[in-house]
C-alpha cells in the first residue's frame, strides 16, 4: 500500500528506506529519488522558496500517482514524502 506524507519537517532518506524494508525478505531492490533545493535556476541565484499545498488534495494527488505506478509496474510498495513550507538551497524537498 502506498505511503504518502506531506510535511514541513525534514526527513532522513536512509532511515525512511530502512523503515520501508525492515523485516521484509520479499524485497530484492530499492530505487529511490531525493529532490533537493538548488541555489540557482536559469542562471539566477536562489535564496529560498516556499512550497504551498492544499491539505487533503495534495495527498490524494500523490496517492493517485502512486496508484498509477502500481498499475503500470509490479511494485511491492511505494513511499512518497513531500515537504512544504519555506526551504533553502540544500534542503531536501521530496523522497520517492
Amino acid at each position: 500500500m502506498p505511503r504518502v506524507r506531506v510535511q514541513p519537517g525534514d526527513f532522513d532518506a536512509g532511515q525512511e528506506l530502512e523503515a520501508l524494508t525492515r523485516g521484509r525478505s520479499d524485497v530484492g531492490a530499492v530505487a529511490s529519488f531525493v529532490g533537493l533545493v538548488r541555489d540557482t535556476n536559469d542562471g539566477h541565484a536562489i535564496r529560498g522558496m516556499t512550497l504551498e499545498h492544499y491539505p487533503g488534495m495534495t495527498e490524494k494527488a500523490l496517492e493517485d500517482i502512486c496508484a498509477q505506478a502500481h498499475a503500470r509496474w509490479d511494485l511491492i510498495d511505494t513511499l512518497v514524502i513531500h515537504r512544504v513550507g519555506p526551504l533553502v538551497p540544500g534542503d531536501r524537498i521530496v523522497l520517492v
